[in-house]
């Protein structure tokens, strides 16, 4: 049996940047009870904050929660208070010139929509993320942009001729976050392992966007096994059915 459940969070915990909701909150505090669990997204700690942190019930076992914002390039850990253990941190020359090839890639393929809620290019610090609507555009718009990835893998095509030195991954709905070249969510889970002292055959990873140039796949590279899910509704059933298996019999 395993001994770290490993969550992505967007399309897997919760719909896109969207807080946990009761039953899912309810659920992963079950979890906590049971096994340790981490969570590694493309979004930044303030996220996982509203997302997740705020939402698990009163008394839920945070010793057993690590958390990896921007896709494994920062770690958090509970002793009392969430502590930073590290931080892989762009340089400014390396922030401009993603944010330059992300305009030109986009201008390139013509995929820039008509309208945009908020910032398309946010800096992250140890990542630099495109979302094509906006940050703060409404699901329902994000959902029907790039259904089938398809906008974004022309994007990403382009991006690995542009910036060679640096990984590019397909998250979220309507984003792609770049980061400093292998930093990404293998190097999350290798983290994990020498951090948790966990092997990574000992970890079970689910995700929404485990294909390749999905921002997922890279925790599959990395040699753990892997559940792809659909939506939050069906990590609710793998949780459910983790929550069984662990839980002593009577």
């Amino acid at each position: 049996m395993k001994r770290l459940i490993v969550f992505d969070l967007d399309g897997t915990l919760a719909l896109s940047k969207a807080a946990l909701d009761d039953e899912m909150a309810a659920l992963l505090g079950r979890l906590l009870g049971v096994i340790k669990v981490a969570i590694i997204s493309g979004g930044d700690y303030p996220q996982f904050q509203t997302q997740v942190l705020e939402r698990l019930p009163a008394g839920s076992d945070f010793t057993n929660l690590s958390i990896l914002p921007t896709s494994g390039t920062k770690f958090f850990v509970y002793d009392g208070q969430w502590r930073k253990l590290y931080s892989e941190d762009l340089t400014d020359e390396q922030k401009k010139k993603i944010e330059s090839a992300l305009e030109s890639a986009v201008a390139d393929t013509g995929f820039q929509p008509a309208q945009t809620w908020g910032e398309r290019i946010e800096d992250r610090g140890t990542q630099i993320t495109y979302s094509a609507l906006g940050q703060q555009a409404p699901l329902e718009a994000k959902e029907k942009w790039d259904p089938d990835f398809s906008k974004r893998k022309q994007i990403q095509a382009i991006l690995a001729k542009t910036l060679p030195e640096f990984s590019v991954r397909l998250g979220g709905t309507t984003s792609i976050d770049v980061t400093r070249p292998g930093i990404d969510k293998a190097y999350g889970i290798r983290k994990l392992r020498d951090e948790l002292g966990i092997p990574i055959e000992e970890m079970l990873f689910i995700g929404d966007a485990i294909f390749p140039g999905g921002n997922d796949y890279a925790a599959k590279e990395a040699g753990t096994d892997t559940i792809q899910v659909r939506d939050p509704e069906e990590t609710k059933r793998v949780i459910q059915a983790i929550i069984a298996l662990k839980s002593p019999r009577r």
